[in-house]
């Protein structure tokens, strides 16, 4: 079985768990881990028996890599991007795929003049209530799309502890990339309109220059209307790390996605908990959940030489309408959403 040989910029949370899931794919072999941080690097490479190298450059060069999968903070995406399709490298992106337009055309663009295959990662895709409500939705069984809500709300814990780079980016950015991504699916449809309002104060008593939490209302092209919200200040008493709720309504039905309790409740004598199980997991000893069902798909597409799920195009639009948000919040007015760019 020919193999995919993989490397892995970025050694932090994304980047492990990356590993341990194509590790287990049997047509996977991870080859090369490349972190800001050496140590980090070298210790994740040490697991897989793969090679440390020193940055992304050095790692897009290697010959025993095929795909390069980009687990980096959001900001950083685009020149790895770009340097894996120079490279002559397929590429696997965490989202949101760029934090700006600029940075969205000039990735896009460098992964289409090389000929590669390109994806990000929006694993929602691969959550199985989603799949099923987007069939549902795609047979017509909601009749036209109306409005939707989507709300992925995150602990305190998330900004302050959990990822050090929260000051490069926002709730939005890093939050309602996911329901963006996922609301457009839904809908088989694209934004042209934004207008958003971000709230500032905790974080920046806490020394974070990133917003508290930021809400969107977004005007689809067909007329449909979603608001997004985005928030990481909730309590760390709160049961979940992250509160995820998608409503869909159309003009025969309505779908409810509530992610907040993912089939387990525990009570012990320290706290009351949902534990998140839908995106990653372990079970028996495997990795499992959509995340891995989507790096699984990305290294099939590789292996096959089929187009990904998820186009590139696609995630250039959520990186557009989420620019036009911020847009918004600092001008105060509705923003238009830069057009679409057509799938090759």
């Amino acid at each position: 079985m020919h193999k995919v040989r993989v490397g892995i910029v970025g050694a932090g949370i994304m980047g492990r768990a990356h590993a341990a899931a194509l590790s287990d794919h049997p047509a996977a072999v991870v080859t090369a881990i490349s972190s800001r941080t050496k140590e980090s690097a070298q210790a994740l490479a040490k697991t897989y028996h793969a090679r440390s190298h020193p940055d992304h450059e050095s790692l897009v060069a290697d010959p025993e890599v095929d795909l390069v999968v980009v687990a980096t903070p959001d900001h950083l995406h685009a020149d790895v991007v770009v340097a894996a399709a120079e490279a002559g490298k397929h590429v696997l992106v965490e989202k949101p795929f760029t934090t700006s337009t600029v940075d969205a055309d000039r990735a896009l663009a460098a992964v289409r003049r090389a000929g590669v295959l390109g994806m990000t990662l929006f694993n929602h895709r691969w959550v199985p209530a989603y799949a099923q409500a987007q069939q549902r939705i795609a047979a017509g069984d909601l009749g036209k799309p109306v409005l939707a809500y989507a709300r992925k709300n995150d602990t305190i814990h998330v900004p302050t502890k959990m990822i050090p780079w929260a000051a490069e980016t926002t709730p939005a950015w890093f939050l309602s990339s996911h329901d963006i991504d996922l609301v457009s699916w839904l809908f088989d449809d694209v934004a042209v309109e934004v207008y958003a309002n971000a709230v500032h104060g905790k974080l920046r008593e806490l020394g974070v220059d990133t917003p508290d939490a930021v809400q969107a209302q977004v005007r689809y092209r067909g007329g449909a209307v979603a608001t997004f919200e985005a928030c990481w200040i909730y309590p760390d008493t709160f049961p979940t790390m992250t509160d995820s709720f998608v409503e869909v309504i159309g003009e025969q039905a309505v779908v409810h996605l509530d992610r907040k309790c993912e089939q387990i409740e525990i009570a012990t004598e320290r706290a009351f908990e949902y534990p998140r199980n839908l995106l990653l997991r372990t079970v028996h000893g495997r990795p499992a959940g959509a995340v891995r069902d989507a790096l699984w798909h990305m290294v099939d597409c590789v292996r096959a030489g089929t187009a990904p799920l998820v186009t590139m195009e696609s995630s250039r639009h959520v990186s557009a309408v989420l620019e036009a948000a911020h847009a918004s919040i600092a001008s105060g007015q509705p923003e238009r959403v830069p057009a679409p760019v057509e799938a090759s």
